[in-house]
């Protein structure tokens, strides 16, 4: 019997078959691992990049609520604007970009910081798949181009965005603010209440601190788009449950000021440089009119215009040495000069010190120790009703030197009227001005005190300061008997439907204690300062207008200012004009106050843009109580037309 004999060829192919039947099993096992790690474990992950590649998240813009007057005039809104946006990760630097590039004008300067900036976004994996804003406020031609195009352009989009525009421009600029771009430095903290890049919010005036009122909140949709970027019908089973939120609009807010009288100060105080004007309802402590000069153009600053237009408009502002970006109203402090004098009549009166019918001799001049003090000229025989109407200096320094009016009680006095510290209007940074006691003088001069001190303070120098809003507000309380009000410039918070949310009542500071008798006795004062001859208002007098009230010239410290030619540094070292008063004088609605900064003569600079201001407002409530707010002839302008968007026809 012959053996079988195994050949060698076969066991060889066993052995290699064993072989390639391990590497299957092995390769698939790899492949069902990997097949497991991409569809369980990473599953979500490249279904979420896949959506990404068919679902785009579109912003939705919000509208910022409407500012208006108290008569419903709009003082600041939105008009259209485009902005186009990109995200850096679908943006091709060899195809998309360049087209880009061409379709909206950009110059080689604007092109290469724009690379740059791309370039560093796509090296960030948090922002390369978020969409960055490329190019502001573009024209309609462009967002035409754009929509034509916008197969060959993945990952470009044009968002609708509202720009702030003011019809008023520069007038009460100051009270209204303007809008800027989020910076970088505190975007972080703003992203956690819903910031993003690109946003704007208010840095000053109303805009600022009423801006989460007036923000509103972005919405959002899902847009559901094929390979070429193509818009596609939605899919509930792709884009989600969940494919809009609307956005939902910021509040309009309602405020107390007249934008006609705005426009009609701004004419009276035409021919002077630089100061303020507050005009306040003595009967609620809303603020009717607030001025600051010279304004800014918030249209410029809130980015309208471009944003070369912003630097420059920033760089004039503090290149000016008139400091237009300074709120005169509240924010800057000035002695307030002989509009002080009936705050320093009251404290002698209600501590009994002084007769109003009592005389001082007044020679034009004082001697004490070995100063001279000189007044405005010889009154002879004065007493408290003339030293207020003509402005005796020496009648209040004899309060001090003879009657014991000292330094702490016109402080008291005046700290009740509320100087000394802030109104808290908040709008913008206020200064507490300075009503100084005799401690504080003497820790000041290194322990030492004089009665020159309470001199100065007498007639509203040395120390003291206040702000224009603070000396309206005083004045007010003097007109209505002695109720000092928080200022209001809010009335009430409204929908974009003119529902109100919100109404906002007067509020009382403090009820001032001080006698009927005595407040009598200064308001006849006041009213002879403004209507009989020899008061110091009395030139400036405009028939029909009833105003009582009293002017004063604050000398300021002379100095030298750099920057400005030699022959200009003579204005500021002028003393500032002064004028404080209230009407009509025998039922005060309104009281006012205006500063002309380094103006001169009370009587010559301030007092006539009172009266001005006061005919305006009585032309302007006349017109409304006759013809439903109709616009008198030549008392102010109606509002402009907003400002057409850039393309526009």
């Amino acid at each position: 019997m012959t053996g079988f004999i195994q050949r060698s060829d076969t066991s060889e192919f066993r052995r290699r078959f064993r072989w390639i039947g391990l590497f299957m099993v092995v390769g698939f096992l790899v492949m069902m691992g990997r097949l497991f790690q991409l569809q369980v474990l990473e599953g979500e992950e490249y279904r979420a990049i896949a959506v990404e590649n068919i679902v785009r998240r579109v912003t939705l813009a919000t509208t910022r609520g409407i500012l208006r007057d108290r008569m419903g005039r709009v003082l600041a809104a939105s008009r259209p604007s485009y902005n186009v946006y990109v995200v850096p990760d679908k943006l091709s630097a060899d195809t998309t970009w360049p087209k880009l590039v061409e379709y909206i004008g950009i110059g080689h300067d604007e092109r290469t910081r724009l690379e740059e900036r791309l370039a560093g976004l796509k090296d960030d994996p948090r922002r390369r798949r978020q969409q960055i804003l490329l190019k502001e406020d573009v024209s309609r031609d462009v967002v035409a181009i754009l929509a034509t195009h916008q197969a060959d352009l993945p990952g470009v989009s044009v968002v609708p965005v509202p720009v702030r525009y003011y019809p008023y421009g520069e007038v009460g600029a100051h009270a209204l603010g303007y809008m800027a771009e989020v910076s970088a430095e505190t975007l972080p903290k703003l992203r956690e209440v819903g910031y993003v890049e690109g946003d704007r919010l208010g840095v000053a005036g109303t805009e600022r601190a009423w801006e989460s009122y007036l923000r509103g909140t972005r919405g959002w949709e899902k847009v559901l788009v094929d390979a070429k970027g193509r818009k596609r019908p939605p899919r509930e089973d792709i884009l989600g449950a969940e494919t809009r939120v609307d956005p939902i609009p910021g509040r309009d807010l309602r405020l107390t000021i007249d934008a006609e009288l705005q426009v009609g100060i701004d004419k009276a105080f035409r021919g002077e440089l630089a100061g303020g004007v507050a005009i306040i309802d003595v009967r609620t402590g809303r603020i009717l009119g607030l001025y600051s000069k010279p304004s800014y153009d918030p249209n410029a600053l809130s980015g309208a215009h471009g944003r070369q237009a912003i630097r420059d408009a920033f760089r004039r502002l503090y290149a000016d040495p008139l400091k237009p970006a300074l709120d005169k109203t509240i924010s800057g402090a000035y002695p307030p000069g002989s509009t002080f004098k009936p705050f320093t009549a009251l404290a002698g009166l209600d501590k009994g010190l002084l007769d109003a019918r009592q005389s001082v001799q007044c020679r034009g001049f004082l001697k004490f120790g070995k100063r001279t003090f000189g007044c405005t000229h010889v009154h002879g025989a004065t007493n408290l009703h003339t030293a207020i109407a003509e402005s005796c200096n020496v009648y209040f320094w004899d309060t001090v030197t003879t009657y014991q009016v000292g330094m702490d009680m016109i402080a008291e006095t005046g700290q009740r009227f509320g100087f000394g510290s802030k109104t808290g209007l908040g709008i913008n940074a206020e200064a507490a001005g300075r009503m100084p006691t005799r401690g504080w003088m003497t820790l000041r001069n290194r322990g030492q005190y004089r009665v020159g001190y309470a001199l100065n303070a007498a007639i509203g120098q040395g120390a003291t300061t206040v702000t224009v809003l603070q000396l309206a507000l005083a004045y007010a309380a003097l007109a209505n008997g002695g109720t000092l009000y928080q200022p209001q410039l809010v009335r009430a918070v409204e929908t974009s439907a003119g529902t109100v949310v919100q109404d906002f009542a007067p509020r009382v500071r403090r009820q001032i204690p001080v006698d009927p008798e005595n407040l009598r006795l200064v308001q006849r004062a006041l009213k002879a300062g403004a209507q009989e001859a020899g008061g110091t208002a009395f030139r400036a007098r405009i028939e029909g207008v009833d105003l009582a009230g009293k002017t004063g010239t604050a000398q300021v410290t002379h100095r030298v200012v750099r920057g400005i030619e030699a022959e200009r540094v003579w204005y500021f070292n002028r003393d500032h004009a002064w004028f404080s008063g209230y009407a009509p004088s025998n039922a005060p609605e309104v009281a006012i106050v205006v500063l002309v900064e380094h103006g001169g003569g009370g009587g010559k600079h301030a007092a006539p843009i009172a009266f001005q201001a006061i005919r305006a407002w009585n032309e302007i409530t006349a017109a409304q109580r006759e013809g439903g707010g109709a616009t008198p002839a030549g008392s102010a302008a109606p509002a402009p037309r907003p400002p057409p968007r850039r393309g526009a026809p």
